[in-house]
């Protein structure tokens, strides 16, 4: 029953429930930035440099059952073929910078809104001496260093 109670415990601290709802949002809102990235963005890039779709820019490196040209990469991957996928790539290349700036900007406002603990008073426990100035306990009646009666 101890190992029940402990990860019971373990469970319901704050940094782990924080954590769990972190990974919740993280994937939520990486699928928002892919679909911004595939639909949004990716398709004016496309058309400004001649109608390149990214997602389906690829280089077949062996052909597969059926012979090339394949019209996107799932037609290749369903007649065997190998090919390197650069249009995911880059693709993914965009998704990542957009979510990093995102994640940067969130971090950096946070940062931002977080108050500098207040300073803690600073407790006066030395005085200087009338006579040769240096510094010598509150509570002292005669200067150390140059024998003062202090008043």
């Amino acid at each position: 029953m101890s190992v029940l109670k402990e990860f019971r415990e373990f469970a319901m601290r704050g940094n782990v429930i924080d954590l769990a709802v972190g990974v919740v949002i993280g994937g939520a809102f990486g699928t928002i930035v892919k679909s911004l990235v595939d639909d949004v963005i990716m398709p004016p890039i496309g058309l400004l440099i001649g109608n390149v779709d990214f997602a389906n820019l690829f280089f077949v490196l062996k052909e597969g059952a059926k012979a090339a040209p394949y019209a996107s990469v799932a037609a290749a991957k369903e007649a065997g073929a190998v090919t390197l996928n650069i249009g995911l790539f880059i693709n993914a290349l965009v998704s990542f910078t957009i979510i990093a700036f995102a994640i940067f900007m969130l971090i950096k406002t946070l940062n931002r809104l977080q108050r500098p603990a207040p300073a803690a008073p600073v407790e006066v426990t030395t005085k200087e001496c009338g006579y040769c100035l240096s510094s010598i306990p509150l509570k002292a009646t005669r200067c150390p260093h140059c024998t003062s009666q202090l008043g």
